[in-house]
């Protein structure tokens, strides 16, 4: 009487065991699945990892390289700068010496000027000789013209000293600490030595400066080194003017007149010096402005520009004076650098 329900009991039990088995097989299924798919991510991870650290190899490697040249480029600009303050100082010494005999040299002129205004008016009729030599030499024409020439040494002799100075004041060589400095002289020795490139030429008029000046107080800085910076972003201002005026003929220039206006305040509220520079030139792109302060980054031909201007610039507004160097610029509208640095 027993023995079906102990079959059917058993034949239960084999059933729940065998559905169990099943349940195994599927879970193992699931897990093996499971385990070659973590399997397969890991050697994704793994892959992305090394490929990640090639790539932070290189990088590291090229900032190494380029933190060399960087060192170098501005070992190269203190040697530079300080051959210049040499060269400059050389030449202050005759041209101090010529400045300071052109005002007698002219009194002189005047004097025998006159003294042959006295022979005429008393000796009215000279020796034939005299005539003859009077007329050779053109004496009219040199009592006209020597005092024109020589106000026009004075003149060049003026230039060669304000360049001189100018010079001086771009190429002073900086100590291990700041130094108090005037940084709308800085601004205006490094244009004086960028007149050459901003003056008329037969392609285009005078790129016009409009320095807006405020009052802003001596600034503790490292000299040599805002005037590399205001050198490079000038500079890279004229260029980018240049470039827009390609395929432009003289006279439509003259309609947009090519212009950099230099502005600079107090923000009383931070304490910080701003100097903005900015140019009506085409402007820049996303895509370039957000790389614009890396370093080997240059938007120019090979052999016009290294890419490191600015980067330099940016390094010695940030690093060496804690300040801030950013850039607005929209394409068709210019650019503008805005250069913020602490007092002190």
């Amino acid at each position: 009487m027993n023995c079906p329900e102990e079959i059917q009991k058993l034949q239960k039990e084999n059933r729940i065991l065998q559905k169990k088995l099943e349940r195994s097989d599927i879970d193992r299924i699931k897990l093996e699945e499971t385990n070659r798919k973590k399997e397969s991510l890991l050697k994704k991870v793994i892959d992305e990892l090394q490929t990640s650290q090639t790539q932070l190899e290189q990088r590291t490697s090229e900032l190494e390289r380029t933190l060399i040249i960087l060192q170098v480029m501005q070992d190269k600009m203190t040697v530079l700068g300080g051959l210049v303050a040499d060269v400059a100082h050389e030449i202050n010494n005759p041209v101090g010496f010529i400045m300071g005999n052109i005002t007698p040299a002219i009194e002189y002129i005047h004097d025998l000027l006159y003294l042959i205004d006295l022979y005429q008016q008393f000796y009215p009729q000279p020796s034939p000789a005299i005539q003859k030599q009077i007329t050779h030499m053109d004496l009219d024409y040199v009592r006209e013209d020597l005092p024109k020439l020589i106000t026009s040494m004075k003149e060049g002799t003026t230039r060669i000293s304000q360049l001189s100075y100018s010079l001086r004041t771009f190429a002073r060589a900086d100590t291990e600490s700041k130094v108090p400095f005037n940084l709308h002289e800085g601004i205006d020795s490094t244009l004086f030595i960028l007149k050459h490139r901003l003056k008329a030429n037969q392609y285009r008029p005078e790129i016009q400066v409009i320095q807006e000046y405020g009052d802003i107080p001596i600034v503790e800085c490292f000299p040599g080194q805002l005037n590399q910076v205001f050198m490079n972003i000038l500079a890279n201002a004229i260029d980018a003017l240049e470039e827009s005026n390609q395929g432009l003929n003289f006279v439509d220039i003259e309609k947009k007149v090519n212009k950099i206006i230099i502005q600079t305040n107090l923000d009383e509220q931070s304490n910080l010096v701003v100097i903005r520079i900015k140019d009506n030139a085409l402007g820049m792109s996303e895509a370039i402005k957000s790389k614009i302060f890396e370093h080997s980054f240059t938007t120019k031909p090979v052999g016009k520009g290294t890419g490191l201007g600015l980067a330099i610039a940016h390094q010695i507004i940030v690093q060496k004076h804690q300040g801030t160097l950013e850039v607005n610029s929209l394409v068709g509208e210019g650019s503008e650098f805005i250069i913020t640095i602490p007092q002190f």
